[in-house]
């Protein structure tokens, strides 16, 4: 089996094809902070492609809370503890490796899903969800745990007079008693489990942004791409017999839809975000692979120069594009499994943000256009507070964002502007 370079694990692993990257890759950031559950990014997805026969279980997009929610139920345990039966108690980082353009997070010297399918003959290791596990979109829906209670492994929530350390209430930055919303869809990895696992060679990844998609007319519906996806984003169709996935709403990202006129836009789920959680863009591919220095870029920024936003689930190695701000309430412990050990750097980061990260998230849901480069127009100090013990100065900075073309999109201040309705034009209830 050939061997690729996964940057986000800091080291070369086996992989079913040869290297190969496309021109600009599709990627996106999630602000788990942010995030109100309200489902309408869901909706704007299912309204848009899944509303057909056979579709009905489908949700490429879901938010699902954290720890004892996801989609199928378990997915993330299962293909965890099926890595962690190859490979029993390897699955570790060495952070002691500089952090460097090529190994941000350090090196992670475990057995990635083609390491542990590798062990036992297949491209990747997985398992198929049964129909259970696809029963309930939204289960464990704002249902808390406490983290004793995952360290003790007691299973279960609520309060009782024998365990008086529940209510003794939190305080950041780690809440005892926890839960997070989790947003996903598919992350167009660059090293997919899907395309490596389908024997049909159905699934490719499209080289002017990185797409990962199903030719629907090779695809003869063996569902090898919904057992070694671990992140369980292709789903079989039992209508047409073939499997479907998140097309990263691509004639939107061709800047086909009208609205913009002919430039790159953001997909239905981002466009459709209430929070404001969600920034997607279109990032430069080096010839070596790695991304090319985008100083400007706001994504580019977030992820590789803040490095605040951080993959979901790096170890498996599938290198997703899709990143995510860490909840800064959740125990250490459990958000470091779930993005890799650089988390703290990114909490902190986030907790007490810079300057130029300040101006840079308030970019979040601005534009329906895809932002390929900002600026920042300096402005006077508005507030000084003290946060953990370290010094927070805001300024009301302006932040200017550029599509494509370079025309300008956006043009957003810090602090939001008020306005005060003239007394004359006052109504009293």
């Amino acid at each position: 089996m050939p061997e690729v370079y996964n940057w986000q694990l800091g080291r070369k692993m086996l992989y079913p094809y040869e290297e190969r990257h496309p021109k600009w890759q599709f990627t996106f950031v999630f602000n788990i902070n942010r995030c109100i559950a309200c489902q309408t990014c869901s909706m704007a997805d299912k309204s848009t492609w899944l509303f057909s026969k056979g579709q009905e279980y489908m949700w490429w997009n879901n938010v699902e809370t954290k720890p004892y929610g996801g989609y199928p139920q378990f997915y993330d345990v299962k293909v965890a503890q099926l890595v962690e039966q190859v490979n029993p108690g390897g699955q570790v980082w060495n952070t002691r490796v500089g952090r460097k353009h090529h190994a941000p997070y350090g090196v992670f010297e475990g057995f990635t899903i083609f390491d542990a399918g590798a062990k036992i003959g297949q491209a990747a290791i997985g398992y198929i969800p049964t129909d259970q596990e696809w029963r309930f979109v939204n289960i464990y829906e704002d249902t808390a745990t406490s983290m004793r209670a995952l360290v003790d492994g007691n299973d279960k929530t609520g309060f009782t007079a024998a365990e008086p350390w529940k209510s003794q209430g939190s305080s950041l930055p780690e809440h005892e008693t926890f839960f997070f919303y989790l947003q996903r869809i598919c992350n167009h990895c660059t090293y997919p489990g899907c395309l490596a696992a389908c024997p049909r060679k159905a699934i490719y990844k499209r080289p002017e942004d990185g797409i990962v998609l199903i030719d629907q007319n090779r695809c003869r519906g063996y569902k090898k791409c919904v057992e070694q996806c671990p992140y369980k984003k292709p789903m079989y169709r039992g209508t047409t017999r073939v499997s479907e996935k998140c097309i990263a709403c691509y004639p939107r990202v061709e800047g086909k839809d009208p609205l913009t006129g002919g430039e790159p836009m953001e997909t239905r789920c981002m466009a459709a975000c209430v929070g404001k959680i969600r920034l997607q863009g279109l990032n430069r591919i080096g010839e070596d692979g790695l991304w090319a220095e985008d100083r400007w870029h706001p994504l580019y920024y977030t992820i590789r120069v803040e490095q605040v936003a951080l993959p979901l689930y790096p170890q498996w190695g599938t290198e997703p594009n899709g990143f995510y701000i860490p909840p800064r309430w959740a125990p250490r412990g459990y958000i470091r499994q779930m993005f890799g050990p650089g988390v703290d750097n990114a909490i902190d980061r986030y907790i007490v943000p810079s300057r130029e990260l300040l101006a840079v998230l308030q970019l979040w849901r601005t534009t329906q256009q895809i932002i390929f480069r900002y600026d920042v127009i300096p402005g006077p100090k508005v507030f000084e507070t003290q946060i953990h013990g370290r010094k927070f100065e805001m300024y009301n900075d302006t932040v200017l964002a550029f599509n494509k073309s370079g025309k300008e999109v956006v043009r957003i201040q810090v602090e939001e502007p008020i306005y005060i309705r003239p007394a004359e034009r006052v109504q009293w209830l």
